[in-house]
């Protein structure tokens, strides 16, 4: 078994003006970067009318509330620093983090093997992965909140 022990923890705001939804960035101590959208109910509630909202506008269309999840998405009851790192913490001893957060960089055997078809989906290396960081508009790190 193979303890995972994270080392870093960006929550990541894309909009200020969603206040329901957060891109959660982790390094573990291994340098591995792993990346989920973490979201409340209130953001599911709001997908659910945008889609009411868009089939009222469409002629024939059923109008239903319905939220379509095409990336993994952790919903908890709220984005406070302490419930997303307790749900790390969750995941990582169920051993089911993995089937939620998004591996964003690779190892150095997967960046020296040759790519098996164009549209093979290989993974960010570190730099892209730097690059993601660098590029967030405001970042919450530990206590404190600082703009890129």
């Amino acid at each position: 078994m193979v303890v995972r022990i994270p080392k870093h923890i960006w929550i990541e705001w894309h909009d200020l003006n969603e206040p329901e939804a957060r891109d959660v960035i982790l390094e573990m101590e291994d340098g591995a970067m792993y990346t989920a959208l973490y979201v409340t109910f209130g953001y599911l509630e709001r997908q659910m009318m945008l889609s009411h909202d868009l089939s009222r506008q469409v002629p024939d269309a059923p109008q239903v509330y319905h939220a379509v999840l095409d990336t993994p998405h952790v919903i908890v009851p709220n984005l406070e620093r302490d419930t997303i790192e307790d749900s790390i913490d969750n995941l990582l001893a169920l051993e089911t983090f993995e089937s939620v957060f998004t591996l964003v960089t690779e190892s150095e055997a997967e960046a020296q093997a040759p790519a098996q078809s164009p549209t093979t989906g290989r993974r960010a290396t570190q730099e892209i992965a730097a690059v993601f960081l660098n590029s967030v508009l405001l970042v919450e790190d530990d206590d404190t909140t600082t703009v890129a």
